[in-house]
């Protein structure tokens, strides 16, 4: 049996598998722009998220020091001087290199270095600090204000209530594909247990929007002793 077909039915075939291919191509671009906008909007989110993250960091700590600055000027108002320009560079820091994306790790080490210089001028106490800086990779830049948190903890929550025998102990390694940053710190064991505050949440939420599954953060306890650890794969 042989089947015929003609020239009419043909061209209605043809001109059927033409609009089906049309339509096909057409609602792929559409399936692709709408996932893009999707992805667009997911990043402006996730960027708006850190900058609101960015704004909380060590608000509190710059109050304190703000308030020691005030009872500091009557009583030697050169060391007072000395502070505010700490201050001043730590707040323009927090302020403005703060909210890129990307600072070296220069100005991040030279940021933590000022806020332990305050709070050595700060304290009266003897507070025993080391800050060990391995820097193999120069131009290594990470995400700014995130190592700072967890120096903060150490100083809030061990030399802050310690009278006597206060440490803390700062090491930080830039590798060509990773930093390590570990803070070390001594604690009054007799004291009740405070329930982790939001700097440390904060600094959770601010690595899986800026490194996910590229970073690993440790907190460990033993007896008086508290140790943070900050892993960061630069891959």
């Amino acid at each position: 049996m042989v089947f015929v077909i003609d020239d009419l039915e043909f061209e209605a075939t043809l001109f059927s598998f033409a609009t089906i291919i049309l339509i096909v191509i057409i609602g792929t671009r559409w399936i692709i722009r709408e996932m893009k906008l999707v992805n667009e909007l997911k990043n402006e989110k996730a960027k708006t998220e850190l900058q609101h993250l960015k704004s909380q960091v060590n608000p509190h700590f710059f109050f304190n020091m703000l308030n020691n600055l005030y009872g500091l000027i009557e009583v030697d108002s050169k060391k007072a001087q000395g502070l505010v320009l700490k201050l001043s560079d730590m707040m323009r820091y927090s302020i403005y290199d703060g909210q890129n994306e990307f600072v070296s790790i220069q100005e991040e080490v030279e940021y933590l270095k000022n806020y332990i210089e305050l709070h050595q001028m700060r304290y009266r106490k003897k507070i025993q600090i080391t800050f060990d800086v391995n820097v193999q990779n120069e131009t290594c830049k990470v995400t700014p204000l995130l190592f700072i948190i967890l120096l903060e903890n150490a100083f809030k929550h061990g030399v802050e209530n310690l009278r006597e025998n206060a440490f803390v102990k700062i090491d930080m390694s830039v590798k060509k594909r990773e930093v390590r940053f570990s803070v070390e710190n001594n604690f009054d064991a007799t004291q009740e247990e405070t329930k982790p505050g939001i700097g440390l949440k904060n600094l959770k939420r601010r690595l899986e929007l800026s490194y996910p599954e590229k970073h690993y953060l440790s907190l460990f306890k033993n007896e008086d002793i508290y140790v943070s650890e900050l892993i960061i794969s630069l891959v």
